[in-house]
């Protein structure tokens, strides 16, 4: 029977699947990253052991007959190739510090590559938003996780270069004996027991550093686990910080919060005893080896078995060897205590995606001939028992103007994640020319629309990276669509400033994030500049989820207005709840708790006395008293 996989009780092999997964993805996120971080440590290994072995060869020399033609030869050697191997060294760490500079964003940009493949629920999950704050906080914080791996192998391969070269340079004194007949201790040291023994008591060391070492780090990191989840509500609160903050001096709480997280007594009592402790015991223990070794050595030395210069030189490796030894042991049981973050990364980079993507290819008409319909759909999101839509069925085809109403929470905003695919109906279907849209290929089901949702986001690069989304853009189309969306009069400004400047105004930034030059824009222009974004896609079906919601009635009705106008003959869908905003639009639907209840055009739906739409207008037109008065807003 298969074992089932414990993160909290791991076997050795397991631990090292987990390592070595994050190496298999460091090299895909930098290739030949290893090889470069190697190279140099290489010639940082050989040049103390160079000179170890060179300063015991003069030295055996200078005891010797002292030929000074060697002698010069020697000393020759020794400057001649340690200056070699010191600017081979500074010329491989330059290339290493190179291409290690921007692992942060590599790691950053990772991840991003990676949750373009998530289900869309995965972004809405806050377990999911959660657990991706966790790991942020971790590598932060702790240093844990992919960051940990990325820093711990190039020492790993440090130690092990130490311990295969200070083996090397050693290993003949554990064969070499002395002539003539001891007794007692010096006779036990010229036997091959005493060898015997030093190399068990070698090896007993390493594995009982491993031991601790691991225990060491496992203890600290429980010490610290009671902070996690503090750290990841720091780590909220600093993107959050904006005027709130300031306003109603929130700050005095987060610094409450920081001031106990770094001085919480039971934290740092816990975090202080498991470092002495564990540390104490690894110190014992290289002081027990390194006296018996150096005991071992100057005997050797003293009973002729080798000159004065090897026992220099022997002397110097073993130290190495000790903490080369001693290191791996501290590395390795960090990295296996690490692995409790690489878990929760991995959990992350393996979110499951089940949504079934087709293979049928969607005809590519230029007529735009395209008819959606849902067909008895409900849906209820992931982990509620509560329906969001509930048996809704209606058409509408290419070229329609088409208005979504209701009440806050009424489904309006759902009712579009579905028909664009972000998530598939719980019950019913959704038809694209008569044909279930699951079928089609997901790209290219995606591509038909074009969207701008009341959250809608603009980064801080240029003005026509943001209207194309993506870096490059057609500057003609980019101004053509920023123009028809309202923003003629704003680049006419922009277009004065940058001749000024010598540049082009859609290159300005958007925003000082990136780019100390960059440009602040108002949140109407903003909203110009998302609604330029999906003009310049050219979807045949534009959307436009309550972007406008933070304007006044009138404001509102002006951009909807223009923008029925200028979407030409594509089929535009407007969503808000307030009702005025839309009556230019062919056909209103109204929903209520998660059903269509009405549908029709404005007149017929406020003659409707007894309709939800009719009751929704006049109480909002009461609060305008020209809209009153006329039976407009």
């Amino acid at each position: 029977m298969k074992r089932r996989f414990d993160p909290e009780k791991r076997t050795l092999r397991e631990d090292a699947a987990l390592i070595w997964r994050a190496v298999k993805i460091w090299n895909e996120i930098q290739p030949h990253f290893w090889f470069i971080s190697i190279c140099p440590l290489l010639f940082d290994s050989v040049a103390p052991y160079f000179n170890l072995y060179m300063s015991a060869s003069i030295i055996n020399e200078l005891a010797g007959g002292c030929d000074v033609h060697r002698l010069i030869v020697l000393v020759a050697i020794t400057v001649g190739g340690g200056f070699a191997l010191s600017v081979i060294s500074r010329l491989l760490n330059s290339k290493k510090n190179v291409a290690t500079a921007y692992k942060e964003k590599k790691h950053e940009e990772f991840l991003l590559h990676a949750q373009n493949d998530f289900q869309y629920e995965h972004i809405e999950d806050p377990d999911v938003i959660l657990l991706r704050s966790r790991i942020f906080a971790d590598q932060n914080a702790f240093g844990g996780g992919m960051m940990h791996v990325y820093r711990s192998f190039p020492w790993i391969a440090e130690r092990i270069i130490n311990i295969v070269f200070s083996t090397a340079l050693t290993v003949s004194m554990f064969t070499m004996t002395a002539a003539g007949n001891f007794s007692g201790f010096l006779g036990f040291i010229n036997s091959p027991a005493s060898a015997l023994i030093i190399a068990a008591l070698i090896i007993l060391n390493a594995a009982l550093s491993l031991r601790i070492e691991g225990v060491r780090v496992k203890k600290e990191l429980e010490a610290i686990s009671d902070a996690a989840n503090l750290n990841v509500r720091l780590f909220t609160y600093n993107r959050l910080w904006g005027a709130d903050m300031i306003i109603f001096g929130l700050n005095r709480i987060v610094m409450e919060e920081m001031r106990k997280h770094n001085l919480r007594p039971k934290f740092i009592e816990n975090l202080n005893r498991a470092s002495i402790k564990y540390g104490a015991y690894t110190v014992m223990l290289n002081a027990a080896l390194d006296a018996a070794l150096f005991i071992f050595v100057a005997a050797k030395s003293f009973i002729g078995v080798f000159g004065i210069g090897s026992f220099v030189l022997y002397q110097g490796t073993i130290g190495r060897f000790i903490g080369a030894v001693s290191g791996l042991a501290i590395d390795i049981g960090a990295l296996r205590q690490n692995n409790r973050f690489l878990v929760q990364f991995y959990k992350y980079l393996d979110m499951p995606n089940d949504m079934y993507k087709g293979t049928l290819a969607v005809e590519k008409r230029d007529d735009l001939d395209y008819e959606i319909e849902f067909r008895d759909v409900s849906f209820k999101y992931p982990r509620t028992e509560n329906y969001a839509l509930r048996h809704v069925s209606m058409k509408f085809r290419i070229g329609e103007k088409l208005a979504i109403v209701g009440e806050n929470g009424s489904g309006k905003t759902t009712f579009i994640k579905l028909l664009c695919r972000l998530y598939d109906p719980t019950e019913g279907k959704i038809l694209l020319n008569g044909i279930d849209i699951t079928r089609y290929r997901y790209d290219e089901y995606m591509a038909l629309f074009s969207v701008v949702f009341q959250d809608y986001t603009l980064f801080d690069f240029s003005i026509g990276d943001n209207v194309s989304a993506s870096f490059g853009y057609d500057e003609k189309k980019a101004r053509g669509c920023l123009i028809r969306a309202g923003m003629g009069e704003k680049l006419e400004k922009l277009d004065a400033e940058a001749a000024e400047k010598g540049v082009n105004a859609l290159d300005f930034a958007i925003g000082r994030d990136y780019d100390s030059e960059g440009i602040d824009l108002s949140g109407g222009e903003r909203q110009k500049v998302a609604l330029a974004r999906a003009l310049y896609k050219d979807a045949p079906f534009v959307i436009l989820d309550e972007p406008t919601a933070a304007l006044d009635p009138i404001a509102e009705a002006e951009v909807y207005e223009n923008f029925n106008r200028i979407a030409e003959n594509k089929t535009t869908v407007f969503i808000s709840h307030r009702l005025s905003s839309c009556r230019f639009c062919d056909t209103i639907t109204v929903f209520d708790r998660g059903s269509i209840v009405q549908m029709g055009s404005h007149d017929e739906l406020v003659a409707d006395a007894d309709g939800k739409y009719s009751a929704l207008w006049f109480a909002q037109a009461q609060y305008y008293t020209e809209g009153a008065k006329t039976g407009k807003l």
